[in-house]
């Protein structure tokens, strides 16, 4: 199992138990729709540039690299990629809130209206790309791509913890590192506290170039302005139709069906079940990219398109969603012939999962009037 495959999991598996534990421990109410969009808005999507950038980063490490750290102990080159990775996120991150362009990759992840561990992981379609250009700075200097995977392994699990609403302050770590009481500035609904803490691992770097701001006394509320959708491709690129003057109003029926918020949230869980074993497979295939390696990547963004027009309550978002699923043992299975147990098991429990979702609203299903918000109670 590659490297990039168990952090995937151990994320999954750590957002639903503070889910859990938030609910049942703290009695918070949780979106659990909102969960599900977090964990599908932009990881296929994302893995796919994601494995560009990794290709893109070997590539120049081999060709063009300075080799800066050839004749050196093989810890400096360590040493120096922990800092220097944190370093380059740093003015990533900031350059991101400063030019408009870039800020319609990010605001996805900062319309985010609940703080907790899936907002992490609730990006745009595009965020990885963002990353590649100041990354590849590392690999021109001599930083090898394994020792940079490690790194950034490393640090995404910094941040994706730095996204808990369990963590309390953590007295004199608060002074170093980046916090999820730092964090929590970050994603305030204000751009004042906003484009303040960007840091990833280190909380110096804000500290040291003037960004850096404490939590504010009082309540606050979290998120950012702009379209409310469930739909990963309407938020990944609504931001760039309204950099473009281009005027968009998505629909909204005048009734809408109210779906089991259970078996979507599962079938959120299995469709990113699905994303792990493309992760797993292809994570590092970009070089020689097959017809079904193309076809499974439009299963699993129509997959996430279809589950999100469902949490809004449109219908066509069950049709797709069950021609989707039933069709997946007939490619996959029969047509590809892949015979690798984790595909098998993944793929017949999402056509069952299909069919089930499929006869539940048939029996159970109504429209309503109510707004899709209410629809995501705990």
């Amino acid at each position: 199992m590659n490297q990039l495959t168990m952090p995937i999991i151990f994320m999954l598996c750590s957002v639903y138990i503070e889910a859990l534990v938030l609910k049942i421990v703290k009695k918070k109410h949780i979106n659990w729709l909102d969960i599900m969009f977090n964990l599908n808005s932009g990881h296929i999507v994302l893995w796919f540039f994601r494995g560009l950038e990794i290709l893109c980063y070997a590539l120049v490490y081999q060709y063009c690299s300075l080799n800066l750290f050839a004749h050196v102990p093989v810890i400096f080159a360590w040493i120096f990629a922990f800092i220097a990775w944190d370093f380059c996120f740093y003015w990533q991150h900031r350059l991101l809130h400063t030019f408009r362009l870039l800020y319609a990759v990010h605001i996805v992840h900062h319309q985010g209206e609940h703080f907790n561990l899936s907002l992490a992981v609730r990006n745009s379609w595009y965020s990885s790309l963002m990353s590649a250009v100041l990354n590849i700075v590392l690999a021109f200097i001599g930083v090898s791509t394994e020792i940079f995977l490690t790194v950034s392994i490393f640090h995404y699990s910094i941040q994706f913890f730095n996204h808990n609403d369990v963590t309390p302050k953590l007295g004199i770590l608060e002074k170093i590192f980046v916090t999820p009481n730092h964090h929590r500035v970050h994603h305030i609904n204000d751009r004042h506290y906003s484009n303040r803490n960007f840091g990833g691992s280190f909380i110096i770097w804000d500290k040291l170039f003037g960004s850096f701001a404490v939590m504010p006394a009082g309540k606050v509320s979290y998120g950012s302005p702009g379209i409310k959708t469930q739909n990963p491709l309407l938020a990944s690129n609504y931001p760039f139709m309204q950099l473009l003057n281009i005027s968009f109003v998505p629909a909204a029926p005048t009734k809408k069906w109210v779906f089991s918020s259970f078996l979507l949230t599962l079938g959120g869980i299995l469709l990113f079940a699905l994303t792990i074993a493309y992760v797993y497979k292809y994570a590092y295939g970009m070089t020689n990219i097959t017809f079904s390696q193309y076809t499974l990547f439009g299963f699993l963004a129509a997959g996430t398109i279809f589950l999100g027009a469902m949490a809004e309550g449109r219908i066509w978002g069950l049709i797709g969603w069950t021609i989707l699923t039933l069709s997946m043992p007939v490619v996959f299975l029969y047509l590809f012939d892949w015979p690798q147990l984790y595909w098998q098991v993944i793929i017949w429990l999402l056509t069952i999962h299909g069919v089930v979702i499929l006869l539940y609203t048939l029996i159970n299903g109504h429209k309503t009037t109510i707004p899709c918000a209410k629809q995501a109670s705990s």
